[in-house]
């Protein structure tokens, strides 16, 4: 889940239409519960073992964007031993694997995010990480602080129970393993947006696209919500130039942090009075601020980034208009100069709204009660939103607090003590092949 902090849900009212998309869908009745879900819920069962080890081996082994080598080994060995057609290098370190069903029929894609965070852990585990790297010139502690580790394993998982019922499936279904999901590191290309263009959508031709992450709600709990699941993202940056001086003497420069500090408070009133935030919430947030060299000098420079989230495509640029011009006549006020950039991001994590309709029954006899359509959104962003833009797709949130637990005592996704309750991940298994087998007979009885 990109980037690195976690915020608040939110529930907004228009929210970004998406690129049209193939529709509507067949008018064809998934398979009531029978031979094939049994067997797919006793494999599911059978495999959790196994789960359960590869996600500690990945959590203890945890590697950052564009650097999963050894976990894209794990994987792509996995898959082979499975009978898969594998594919290796995808987006620099992505594994694609093809699994084609004993009838012919469309094809279906499931995926999981693979690189860990520049985080240091602070939980007790047993098989808590102690890996180091660099990141962008520094060292840095790496953690799977966002539950990547189990996205793979419940997905390797997944494949094992797809691959045990091969000869029912009518059609294929495509595993996709991405890198760089939590963005890559300067100055590379990678994630979901390299994978596409590197054909894991178009070798076999993807109809649908299913993807889920770990969250701190209800154990097995599975929500989503149709339309807008999750925010745009985009990244700010702003460098403030002033004019170097003692710090004894600061009238005898120009002071870039003085600016930069009235500059961050400027920008908090970008929506709280000029954004329409009845219409789509909005959020600004500088992350990093970074000036000077010494307590008595004034420095020349201060160096700022931040992230922009948003739901609504005429509100994202104008609060790219805004934050320019608020940045640049602050510093302009102080004798200053800031020069503002702003990267897009991710698009909006956009569920398509019949396929959203359609998967209820499906996530209901895998979770029950515990299914909640109609989920508020979250202003936090995911690159599966790129995948979505080209053909249609579901993204779901699988509950991982312990059970019985308040979720809001529950430490969130980016945080140091992030942790899952590893008996969850039995429901994101299931949900995850049920989906794959109710699409294939769904979509191939309507064609």
């Amino acid at each position: 889940m990109h980037p690195a902090c976690h915020l608040r849900t939110v529930r907004p009212f228009l929210l970004l239409l998406p690129l049209a998309l193939a529709g509507p869908w067949p008018a064809a009745t998934q398979p009531a519960p029978g031979p094939v879900h049994a067997q797919l819920d006793r494999a599911a069962e059978t495999v959790m073992p196994r789960v359960v080890a590869w996600r500690r081996d990945f959590h203890e082994h945890p590697e950052l964007s564009n650097r999963e080598t050894r976990t894209a080994g794990i994987v792509a060995e996995h898959l082979r031993a499975l009978g898969l057609e594998v594919r290796t290098g995808v987006a620099h370190t992505g594994v694609v694997g093809v699994l084609r069903g004993g009838r012919p029929g469309p094809t279906v894609a499931l995926r999981a995010d693979m690189d860990a965070l520049p985080v240091t852990e602070e939980t007790d585990l047993a098989f808590k990480s102690v890996a180091r790297a660099e990141y962008n010139g520094r060292e840095v502690g790496v953690m799977h602080a966002c539950g990547h580790d189990a996205h793979m394993a419940m997905l390797m998982g997944a494949a094992e129970v797809l691959a045990g019922m091969r000869d029912r499936l009518a059609g294929t279904v495509v595993f996709l393993f991405q890198p760089a999901e939590e963005g890559a590191p300067d100055g590379e290309r990678g994630g979901a947006e390299l994978m596409i263009e590197e054909g894991a959508l178009d070798t076999p031709k993807v109809d649908a696209i299913f993807g889920l992450h770990v969250f701190p709600k209800a154990w097995g709990s599975l929500s989503y919500r149709p339309r807008g699941l999750m925010a745009a993202s985009d990244t700010l940056h702003i460098t403030v130039t002033g004019r170097q001086t003692h710090g004894a003497l600061p009238w005898e420069g120009v002071d870039p942090i003085v600016a930069a500090s009235q500059i961050v408070l400027g920008l908090q009133t970008i929506i709280s009075r000029q954004a329409p935030i009845t219409t789509a919430p909005a959020i600004v947030t500088i992350g990093t601020i970074e000036g000077g060299a010494r307590s008595n000098i004034v420095p020349e420079r201060v160096e700022m980034s931040g992230t922009i989230r948003t739901f609504d495509a005429k509100m994202q640029d104008s609060i790219h208009e805004r934050i320019t011009r608020t940045a640049e006549r602050i510093a302009e006020a102080s004798g200053a100069k800031a020069s503002v950039r702003i990267d897009r991001g991710n698009p909006v994590t956009w569920n398509d709204p019949d396929l959203a309709d359609w998967a209820l029954p499906s996530l209901k006899r895998v979770a029950g009660d515990a299914v909640d359509p109609a989920t508020e959104a979250t202003t936090t962003a995911e690159d599966f939103s790129l995948y979505q833009q080209k053909v249609p797709g579901l993204f779901l949130f699988l509950g991982i607090s312990p059970k019985g637990a308040d979720p809001a005592t529950q430490a969130p996704n980016h945080s140091p003590r992030f942790t899952i309750d590893e008996g969850a991940m039995v429901v994101g298994v299931r949900a995850l092949a049920s989906l794959a087998v109710d699409f294939l007979h769904k979509a191939g009885a309507g064609r």
